[in-house]
C-alpha cells in the first residue's frame, strides 16, 4: 500500500480543514513548493487538492498548483474543482500525473467516462461520503448517490482508482472508516484510495490489511507529527 501525503492548498497555503468545513482551517506550511520539494524523492507520490477550486467549482490556485508539481516532479495527482474534460486536460499538460474527479462524477459521468477512456489510468474517481451518500461542490452539497452506486456506474472504464473519504472523519485523527472502505474495495470494482481520520500507525496497519486498497492518504498526523512519514511508510510495509 501506497502513502500520499496531502498538500491541501488554501489561500497559497498547506491546510487541513476539519471534516471538510472551511471555516475550521489549520495552517501547516506557508511554502507549499517548498514542502513538496522536501517531499521529493521519500514517496512516490502526492495529493494536492485547490481547496478553494473545489468550493468554486474551477481551478483558483492553478499557478501555485504547477509550482508544485515542478517542485515534486512526477507522480502528482491533482483535485479541486475539476469539473471539466479541459480542466482535466490542463492538469495533465502541466505535468501532474493523475487527476481527480468527484462532483463531475455525480454531475456529468458520461464525460469522466470518456476522460477516463482518453487517458487510461490517469483518472481517479473522488467518493466523498456523508452519511454514506457522496458529497459534493467542495462537500457543501450531499448527493443522493452512494459510493457504490457510482463506482457500479463506472464499471468498465479505465479508472486508476476510487478514493473514498468519510467526510465525518477527515481531519480528525479518528480512525479511517475501514467498513466502508473495504466494502467499497471489494464490491466497487476499482482499487480504492483511503482517506479521512488516520491518526496513528495502527490505522495504516489496518487500511493495509484490506484486500484492494491501493494506498492511504495522510495529512494532519503526519503535519502534527504524531508519526513520521518513514514510520508510516514501514507501517504500510509491514503488512504483507
Amino acid at each position: 500500500m501506497w502513502i500520499l501525503p496531502a498538500i491541501d492548498l488554501f489561500e497559497g497555503k498547506a491546510v487541513r480543514l476539519h471534516q471538510g468545513r472551511y471555516d475550521a482551517v489549520t495552517i501547516y506550511d506557508a511554502d507549499p513548493v517548498g514542502l513538496a520539494a522536501r517531499l521529493k524523492g521519500k514517496v512516490d507520490a502526492l495529493h494536492v487538492v485547490d481547496l478553494e477550486g473545489a468550493r468554486e467549482g474551477r481551478p483558483v490556485q492553478k499557478e501555485l498548483v504547477r509550482a508544485v508539481v515542478q517542485a515534486f516532479g512526477p507522480g502528482v495527482e491533482v483535485g479541486g474543482g475539476v469539473r471539466s474534460a479541459e480542466t482535466a486536460e490542463a492538469y495533465l499538460a502541466l505535468g501532474a500525473d493523475k487527476v481527480v474527479l468527484g462532483t463531475a462524477a455525480i454531475q456529468d459521468l458520461g464525460m469522466v467516462r470518456a476522460l477516463a477512456t482518453a487517458h487510461p489510468g490517469r483518472v481517479v474517481v473522488a467518493l466523498d461520503a456523508k452519511d454514506g451518500f457522496v458529497a459534493v461542490e467542495g462537500w457543501v452539497r450531499t448527493s443522493t448517490r452512494t459510493a457504490l452506486d457510482v463506482a457500479r456506474d463506472l464499471a468498465g472504464a479505465p479508472v486508476a482508482a476510487l478514493l473514498y473519504t468519510d467526510v465525518a472523519r477527515d481531519g480528525t485523527q479518528v480512525g479511517p472508516n475501514v467498513t466502508a472502505t473495504a466494502a467499497l474495495a471489494e464490491r466497487g470494482g476499482f482499487p480504492v484510495i483511503a482517506s479521512g481520520g488516520v491518526g496513528s500507525l495502527e490505522h495504516i496497519r489496518a487500511l493495509a490489511r484490506v484486500p484492494g486498497v491501493s494506498a492511504a492518504i495522510v495529512g494532519r498526523a503526519l503535519y502534527e507529527r504524531v508519526f513520521t512519514l518513514e514510520e508510516a511508510l514501514a507501517a504500510a510495509a509491514s503488512v504483507p
